[in-house]
């Protein structure tokens, strides 16, 4: 009997019919989805995921130890051209410059890539770390960023609001089967369902060729940050300096703002951050997900693209 490994099938675009079954979406066949890379020009790369043929609309920005794919079932309900782009040192993207996650050096890399993809888009919306992210783009290429979405995240986001999501992220750094790395992702991630989480780790997690399973942001685990939001200061600090003065780009920034807030455990946004976030930004809007915590793309998709519509488009 051979003991060679049994090898899981993965094809990155096979499963965006699952994602509109689960929540309702219409499907007619399958999306036009391509994933292109964006030299840097220092030999480093970041992939991301055209949505469409047209001029993209939109610019999504995923999470800490996420990836592009997270925006699926969100991009599917939109219905709108768009780029979502795997941050550096995420998905197929590669390692942050200089192996720092400092933000203005990210936020330049991203910048490069939506003046390559999505010069025109109307929006850039950011979650957690793509939130942060896309601080510092409104930071230091405001040309780019027309509006601006935030989901779940302030620059009030510290370490103990991030301790759940930390505690995931830092968990072992391989796995021998994917039982098992999926039973992990569901005792972190109650509320998901298995098909969805399923979904998620294929996504974000590559097989071995001895058969075991590593997350693909793990690559660059030595010199990534743990917690969602990342590291560094708006003005490209090093490890270990709070991003605090992102408050200040929030309150400088022309762009129109909407954040999005998720009301369940898990949110990394507290009243406190809310209502700073309001009297920097006074003129802004925020939103209530009652029934989503920190990944509200992934607890309310649906919802989430009806509130990015109406604030882009309406």
């Amino acid at each position: 009997m051979s003991d060679a490994p049994v090898m899981v099938p993965y094809d990155e675009f096979s499963m965006f019919h699952e994602n509109a079954a689960e929540h309702g979406i219409d499907y007619p066949g399958p999306p036009t989805v391509a994933r292109v890379g964006v030299p840097l020009g220092d030999g480093r790369s970041l992939s991301a995921l055209v949505w469409g043929t047209a001029p993209p609309e939109l610019v999504l920005l995923h999470g800490g130890a996420q990836n592009a794919h997270t925006w699926d079932t969100v991009a599917l309900a939109l219905g709108r051209p768009l780029v979502a782009i795997d941050l550096p040192g995420h998905g197929h993207s590669d390692g942050p410059a200089e192996g720092t996650t400092a933000i203005a050096r990210n936020a330049a890399d991203v910048a490069a890539a939506i003046e390559q993809l999505a010069p025109t888009a109307a929006a850039v919306v950011g979650m957690s770390l793509g939130g942060v992210t896309a601080l510092g783009i409104a930071h230091g290429h405001p040309e780019v960023v027309r509006k601006l979405g935030l989901v779940d995240i302030t620059p009030g986001v510290n370490e103990k609001k991030a301790s759940a999501i930390t505690a995931f992220v830092n968990g072992p750094e391989s796995f021998p089967s994917f039982d098992e790395l999926l039973a992990r992702t569901m005792e972190f991630n109650p509320t998901r369902s298995e098909s969805s989480l399923r979904r998620g780790i294929l996504h974000n997690a590559e097989q071995r060729p001895d058969g075991s399973w590593v997350w693909r942001y793990a690559r660059h685990r030595a010199s990534e940050s743990a917690t969602p939001a990342g590291e560094g200061s708006a003005d490209g600090g090093e490890r270990g300096i709070d991003f605090a003065a992102l408050w200040d780009v929030i309150e400088a920034s022309p762009a129109p703002l909407m954040l999005v807030r998720g009301m369940r455990d898990g949110s990394v946004v507290d009243d406190d951050d809310e209502a700073e976030f309001r009297r920097r930004r006074p003129d802004a809007r925020v939103e209530h997900v009652v029934e989503a915590g920190h990944s509200i793309q992934g607890d309310q998709p649906v919802l989430l693209a009806e509130l990015l519509t109406d604030f882009v488009f309406g």
